[in-house]
Formats: C-alpha cells, structure tokens, sequence
C-alpha cells in the first residue's frame, strides 16, 4: 500500500506542477509561489479544523523539525536557476540522482531520526541500473553550465531533505499538520524572494483562472501522502517510485495537451523503472527464500 502511494504521490505532483505552471504565466514565477503557499496553508488549516486537529501546541520536537517548508522552497530557487542554463531533461535527471544519493545516505545512516534501512544487494543493482537511466536523460548541455549541475544535484537532496524533515514532524503533530506547517513555514521565504528577486514590472501578466489557485491545494496533499510514506518504506523507494510516477503521468499530460513530451526523458524513465522491478523483484525473492529456511529449521527443531 505504501508503494502504491508514493507513486500516486508522483501523480499528484505531475498534476500540482502542470496547473502550477499556468499560474507561473499569468503572475510570474515568485509571486505564485506565495499564492500557492497562501492558498496551502489556508486549506491545510482548514482541513485541520474539520478533523478536529490541534495544530497549534508544542510538539516533543527539535526547532529544525519546522524548517521542511523553508528547504522546500530552495528547490524552487535552485530550479530556477537552473532553467536557462540546460535542458529540463537534465534538470531532471540531475534532480533524480540528487536524490537517489540523499536517500542512499539517510537510508544507510538514519540521518533526521528516519528509520534505519542497509541497502541491500537487490537495491544496489537496481540504482546501477537507475543511474544508467539517469545517464541517458542528461545531454550536452550538461557541459556549458557546471554550477547549473551542481545545483541540480542540491535541488534533489533539498526535495528529499524536505520531505524527510516533514516526516520527522508528521510523526507527532500527524501528517495533516505537518503538511500545514510546511506551507506555513515556506510562506514568509516566498514573500522575502517575490520583494527581492522578482520584476514588479513584469508580475502580474494576466488575472489566473480560479481552477490555478487548486495547485496549492493538491501541494498540501503531496506533502500528507509523503508524510505518511517517508516513515514506512526506505528513502530510496519512495524517490524512485515517486519519480516514476510523475514522470509517466507528465508524459501522459503532455500528450492530452498535445505537446511533445522528450523522448530522453521517456526513455530514460523505462530504464529507471526497470532497475526498480529488477530490485524488487530480487528482493522478494531474496525474502521468500529468507522464509522458507526460517520454516525448515522450525520443522528441524521440532524433529529434535
């Protein structure tokens, strides 16, 4: 079940970033930020309310619990400094190494109070074939902007990060809350970037439809299924799946929307996926077999 959320969790994020994208055009990229971090919030304090939730109490956790939202809108910044420099294939594909390397290292360490996870042979064969599919989605550009690169990479160990320090507060404030503190968090960093950064002039370029501002809503649902998620599979998995997930559905709305989805990027995905059934199958075969000596020495024992 776990699985199949992070991958439906990829699903809503390929959605979330389309209609985010529309509201990008008609007001600019940093002031819909703020719009959708207000339009999350409200909602995720909202829903609060309804379940009858008590999110504003102290929680039994360290300060840098409530900073998932601030680290999450880094990603954001990172990509943007990104886009002009190489192709969004590579954004892409410099995300998802980012963090396939963040996740090896909290799975492998327990890093943030996430549960400890050895990454096993099975998962090891399957990264080297993920990194393969990684490698073809990456193209010359890759080349002409090495800092562009570098921040690629920090762009996905900064969504991983995120996710993980959201998880870590989720666990005694529930996954609800912890979504509402993430918008909460990340908004007053939206405010600071829109003043700074962006273009007053060129701000607001149309008024946005009102089915734009459901971005924000489905923001606080990502954040909720990655809260419940993140503290029950490996890191790793839910990187991968996640991955998959947006990626086959964005491809998916680029041919309703009639737009050419990359060919590098459906491609490389297949590869991707390949390497995660290749590990989980190896790992459920591993576990079965794991299994059946358990029960051969169980029957032996009894003999004796």
């Amino acid at each position: 079940m776990s699985m199949l959320l992070a991958l439906l969790t990829g699903v809503v994020i390929s959605v979330m970033v389309s209609i985010n994208g529309s509201l990008s055009g008609c007001v600019g990229v940093y002031l819909s930020a703020v719009v959708i971090h207000i339009v999350g919030t409200v909602f995720a304090f909202v829903l609060c309310l309804w379940r009858h939730e008590s999110i504003f109490r102290k929680y039994n956790v360290p300060a840098w619990a409530y900073l998932g939202g601030v680290i999450g809108v880094l990603t954001t910044v990172f990509n943007n400094f990104a886009f002009s420099r190489i192709s969004m294939t590579s954004i892409v594909a410099l995300s998802l190494l980012g963090q396939n390397i963040a996740s090896s290292l909290i799975d492998s360490f327990g890093l943030l109070g996430m549960k400890k996870h050895k990454i096993k042979k099975s998962a090891w064969i399957g990264m080297v074939i993920s990194f393969a599919g990684v490698a073809f989605m990456l193209d010359t550009s890759v080349m002409e902007g090495i800092l562009a690169v570098l921040v690629s990479l920090g762009a996905g160990g900064s969504i991983v990060l995120s996710r993980s320090i959201n998880a870590r507060l989720s666990d005694k404030a529930g996954a609800l809350a912890g979504s509402f503190y993430n918008h909460l968090m990340g908004l007053p960093c939206c405010i600071v970037l829109w003043l700074v950064l962006a273009d007053a002039s060129n701000t607001l370029i149309s008024v946005p439809a009102p089915w734009m501002l459901c971005g924000g809503m489905l923001g606080v649902l990502v954040v909720f299924l990655f809260n419940i998620t993140v503290s029950r599979i490996p890191a790793l998995q839910v990187t991968l799946l996640s991955f998959l997930g947006q990626t086959f559905s964005g491809i998916l709305l680029d041919f309703l929307n009639q737009r050419n989805a990359s060919g590098r990027l459906f491609w490389g995905a297949a590869v991707c996926l390949l390497g995660f059934l290749v590990s989980l199958l190896m790992e459920i075969c591993t576990t079965g077999k794991q299994k059946k000596e358990k029960l051969c020495f169980k029957k032996i024992e009894k003999v004796e």
